[in-house]
């Protein structure tokens, strides 16, 4: 009998499986009206905006970023300072364990509130536009 490991949904879809449907629904009409405003362009203008998409960061990288900055900042004075600073690189270390188990943690929802997207919907865009210029040759 073979045994069934169960897999975790990729990190891009439990980043928004995690997300309310309110900021998500806020990031799909954002990169609606980005297209849109782009179907009025010229194919220079398109051009620069997918470079633009290839260089944005995703919330996952953000966030990965933030929070090891913050471990190691507070490890940094936990070691020169007080001791109780390792208190937070603990934290920001759980974090990041939930963010990878979970595909959530607790600084997830400001992020996505303030508009980080997942590489998903960046690439949903960035698509978008490449399609626009196809049509334009």
């Amino acid at each position: 009998m073979a045994m069934e490991i169960e897999t975790l949904p990729s990190t891009q879809s439990r980043i928004a499986q995690h997300t309310p449907d309110l900021i998500n629904g806020e990031i799909e009409r954002q990169i609606e009206a980005n297209v849109n405003y782009f179907k009025g362009q010229d194919r220079e203008t398109i051009q620069q905006r997918v470079i633009e998409l290839e260089k944005e960061w995703d919330a996952q990288r953000i966030l990965e970023v933030n929070l090891a900055s913050i471990a190691l900042t507070s490890s940094i004075l936990g070691i020169i300072s007080n001791k109780k600073w390792m208190y937070l690189s603990g934290a920001a270390s759980l974090f990041m364990i939930q963010q990878a188990v979970q595909g959530w943690c607790p600084p997830l929802p400001l992020l996505r509130k303030m508009g980080a997207r997942t590489g998903n919907e960046i690439s949903l865009e960035k698509q978008a536009l490449k399609n626009l210029l196809d049509e334009n040759k």
